[in-house]
């Protein structure tokens, strides 16, 4: 018998989630923020991939989950007049984006993301 673990990374790969719920459905979603950050910058100009980029990163780089809800909504905020597509990209997976903050801060760096460290 295998145990689920209480956490997964991985892309937006719809059939591995779904997966992943039928073998072990009490296992948290925790979605990449390298793949979700190139598909946000794939909403926006590229003018804006440097500024966009590193709002996105004080989001996942935060110090606490509160401080990356604050800079989650800030973001949302200022891209979602002019880039509602890069908004609502960031938005539909608040939750399992945020999910790592729910575990131990030495095992952020490894959950933040699915490339091997």
């Amino acid at each position: 018998m295998t145990t689920a673990s209480q956490i997964a990374v991985a892309d937006g790969a719809l059939g591995f989630w779904k997966a992943l719920g039928e073998v072990w459905p009490t296992t948290r979603e925790q979605r990449c923020w390298v793949h979700k950050t190139a598909n946000i910058l794939n909403k926006m100009p590229k003018s804006l991939h440097t500024k966009a980029k590193r709002a996105l990163q004080e989001i996942w780089m935060a110090e606490t989950k509160t401080d990356a809800v604050k800079a989650f909504d800030a973001s949302v905020e200022t891209y979602e007049v002019k880039y509602d597509k890069a908004a609502d990209c960031l938005t539909k997976d608040r939750d399992a984006l945020l999910a790592f903050y729910d575990f131990p801060a030495e095992h952020w760096k490894h959950l933040r993301n699915d490339k091997p460290h």
